[in-house]
């Protein structure tokens, strides 16, 4: 089939530090790209935050540039996909699409101390139980109750009705589909569509991802009321169409999906066993399980990994806060390197014979050791530690949390025994690192020729709702590797680095 008979298909990638859109033609190829940066606001030790209407204002830019790098219109797209960070949490007013506040971002740690008070009064085996999660502000329901409570008249607008929250998918969703600022709903034909699908939803600390519903218990738990939240759908669902007036024609939405199970998609992990690692803002690591939720007893997450045609599958997940915002604060914060490219130079250049370990505990510290309290610090420094050292044990810190998920995955049951980590986001573009995460995992890391696995999960649920690309199945059987990684290293190299990493853990979180 030609391109031209085929259509196109638009996904929009929207992060945690940019918005991007890529339009793929009818082969699954990059036809089209648009990406932007949006500012980060910090006002508070540990709050991280976004305003929205940047997020929406530059999620449109891009989008039209995307379309028109490709040379097309917009009549050609015959859908649109939307993957987005995940936990980040949105309030709005129903009338006018305005956010009440700033979206409180998935790093953000202000509601530490209700969870640690919620864990006190015993309340997280009941949140595990039923989500799958622990008790930590990472996830979106405190996130809520904290909009809500902090926001003047808030708590009593939503208990009236007159608000609606979600995570970027649903704000994006909203607004897409004639709920814009300015904008009055049903206008031009649109109605708003207030939705999400099951990946976003198993993230918000309020669904039962066995059950597949928002959860009586949990809301009153958290004080969220339910007329808050949007309708929970299949990650390939349809979820409306978008408002002609943004794009020059209505395009179907027919995928959503949380970035890093649209990243699990686009690696074509659909068997039990099957695990991919992201290395974006955070990393994050997803082991297939199949249609069995497997319970952790390592502090990971069971999450739910697609609601594909209303059959649910699991994963089992660990996060990793800081990876390459890691060396976005070498770049930013110490300016040792102008551009994020620059690291995998400066790591080659590093002295062999140095041994320095950054901790990136910059917002606490994730899976599996769940600190919210633990801070960032460097262990090893000596008069001639030098900018490739620092960047070289930023790298190696990327890759020392990989190891401590995997040997948390391995000690909750995944067999790795054959297994191959698909990779994938920016940072997998640097040999240096993927090659010593090959040798600190002492195991094979394989990397796909399109490293845009995100948006091409959300691009194929997208045109496979459609009809443009193939199956579950033969999209599997499609998937190859361009690079990979093999381990060189012998045992005690790796265990010693190991150990002196595991030290400068327990240091760091013995400041707490």
């Amino acid at each position: 089939m030609s391109t031209q008979a085929c259509g196109y298909v638009l996904a929009i990638d929207q992060g945690t530090t940019s918005s991007r859109a890529l339009v793929f033609d009818g082969a699954m190829a990059i036809v089209g790209v648009g990406q932007e940066e949006f500012p980060q606001h910090f006002p508070a030790d540990g709050w991280v935050e976004h305003d929205a209407e940047d997020i929406w204002e530059t999620t449109v830019r891009v989008c039209r540039a995307a379309i028109a790098d490709a040379g097309i219109d917009a009549g050609a797209i015959a859908a649109l996909g939307i993957t987005n960070q995940r936990e980040t949490t949105v309030v709005w007013d129903r009338e006018t699409g305005r956010p009440i506040y700033n979206a409180l971002v998935w790093q953000d740690r202000r509601t530490s101390s209700v969870c640690a008070r919620l864990r006190s009064d015993g309340c997280e085996p009941i949140v595990t139980a039923k989500t799958g999660l622990l008790l930590d502000p990472y996830f979106s329901a405190t996130k809520i109750a904290w909009l809500l409570d902090n926001v003047d008249g808030a708590r009593a607008a939503a208990e009236a009705g007159k608000l609606a929250c979600g995570t970027i998918d649903s704000f994006l969703l909203w607004r897409l589909t004639g709920g814009a600022q300015g904008h009055a709903p049903g206008a031009e034909g649109c109605q708003p569509v207030h939705a999400t699908d099951a990946t976003n939803a198993s993230r918000t600390m309020l669904y039962d991802i066995e059950r597949g519903r928002w959860d009586d218990e949990l809301l009153s738990l958290f004080g969220v009321p339910s007329s808050l939240l949007p309708e929970v759908r299949d990650s390939n669902g349809d979820f409306g169409v978008t408002d002609p007036l943004l794009f020059g024609a209505a395009i179907p939405i027919r995928g959503v999906a949380g970035d890093q199970q649209a990243a699990a998609l686009g690696q074509a992990c659909f068997e039990p066993g099957m695990i991919k690692s992201t290395y974006g803002t955070g990393c994050f690591m997803l082991a297939h399980t199949g249609d069995k939720r497997l319970h952790s007893d390592s502090r990971l997450l069971s999450t739910i990994a697609a609601r594909l045609d209303g059959v649910t599958t699991f994963a089992l997940e660990g996060s990793i806060f800081m990876a390459g915002a890691t060396v976005h604060w070498l770049r930013d914060g110490l300016r040792l390197i102008a551009d994020a490219s620059e690291a995998d130079a400066l790591a080659r250049d590093a002295d062999d014979t140095h041994h320095v370990y950054l901790v990136p505990a910059f917002t606490g510290l994730g899976a599996p050791y769940w600190d919210a309290e633990a801070r960032g610090a460097i262990f090893g420094l000596t008069r001639a530690t030098g900018a490739a050292e620092l960047t070289r044990a930023a790298l190696e810190a990327v890759c020392y949390q990989t190891r401590d998920l995997l040997d948390a995955m391995v000690a909750d049951g995944v067999d790795v025994s054959r297994s191959k980590l698909r990779v994938d986001g920016g940072m997998v573009a640097s040999d240096w690192t993927m090659q010593f995460l090959a040798e600190i995992l002492d195991m094979p890391v394989d990397r796909p020729p399109v490293l845009e696995t995100t948006a091409l999960g959300a691009a194929w649920l997208a045109g496979s709702k459609a009809g443009l690309y193939p199956d579950r199945q033969a999209f599997a059987e499609m998937w190859r590797s361009e690079t990979q990684f093999t381990p060189r290293r012998d045992e005690v190299w790796r265990d010693a680095r190991l150990a002196r990493w595991h030290d400068a853990i327990a240091r760091t979180r013995s400041l707490c």
